[in-house]
């Protein structure tokens, strides 16, 4: 069963998808997969162009922002915030866990000016703790 967590009216996150969790997504209302995973972190998971095949089957919008263990750059920020506002529905972000993920929706949420404690305690809400990144999502916010 999916592990899809809400971290937004728009955006939802999630740990490593399956092929057949595509069809689900989309059953929620899912237009936009954003894999945030490089390909090979996990040999054994789907990559990334198994994944976009199977989303554009379902007749999905896909994006490739992979987030590595070298941390988040300001094209990544700005390319997740793109990639969400051009979905037409619900978008849905994934890595290993779905924490690179929601902190690069917290970031891209930060730099569109929300407020850092209300993405926290959204991000808490599904179950991710942005303490890690709290920093950076002040710094972008006072922008």
């Amino acid at each position: 069963m999916p592990d899809f967590r809400r971290l937004s009216d728009k955006v939802l996150a999630s740990p490593q998808i399956a092929l057949d969790d595509i069809p689900a997504a989309a059953e929620q209302g899912v237009t936009t997969i954003i894999n945030n995973r490089p390909d090979g972190e996990d040999p054994a998971a789907p990559q990334g162009d198994a994944i976009e095949a199977a989303a554009r089957e379902a007749g999905l919008d896909y994006a490739a922002i992979p987030v590595g263990h070298s941390g988040f750059s300001q094209t990544q920020v700005a390319e997740m915030a793109d990639a969400i506002d051009k979905a037409q529905g619900q978008v849905l972000a994934y890595c290993r866990s779905g924490t690179r993920s929601t902190f690069l929706w917290a970031l891209a949420q930060a730099k569109a000016g929300s407020a850092p404690d209300d993405i926290a305690r959204a991000a808490m809400a599904a179950g991710y703790d942005v303490t890690p990144i709290r920093a950076m999502l002040d710094m972008l916010a006072a922008r």
